[in-house]
């Protein structure tokens, strides 16, 4: 399994960033904004907007791009498997979330137990 690891400077920049256009994205991107718009139909991308001239894009959007380009051109993956790769990797990210949560809840109640002691 290939670990990911993340910069911390684009990261910070990505959760800062407001919204971008179709255009924006795909300038910042560097895809064509047919690209985009096939990865929304695909449900990979979820704008904000009904119509394409009003779609607004959150940072996190840059991301999912450039995970979508890694695996079509590293996995050959297709739109399809890409949109189920996506959601299992948010699903797993969850998980980890939870279970950092509850060792983080059972290290306080490690604790007090200690401390009552």
């Amino acid at each position: 399994m290939v670990k990911q690891s993340v910069d911390p400077i684009f990261g910070e920049i990505v959760e800062t960033c407001d919204e971008l256009s179709l255009s924006e994205l795909s300038q910042t991107c560097c895809i064509h904004a047919d690209r985009i718009v096939e990865l929304v139909e695909e449900g990979i991308l979820q704008p904000m907007g009904k119509e394409t001239p009003q779609w607004r894009f959150s940072g996190i959007s840059i991301l999912r791009v450039r995970t979508v380009h890694r695996l079509q051109e590293d996995l050959g993956v297709n739109l399809a498997g890409i949109a189920l790769v996506l959601d299992l990797m948010n699903e797993i990210e969850s998980l980890r979330s939870q279970l950092r949560q509850r060792e983080r809840g059972d290290e306080v109640t490690t604790v007090e137990s200690s401390a009552e002691a």
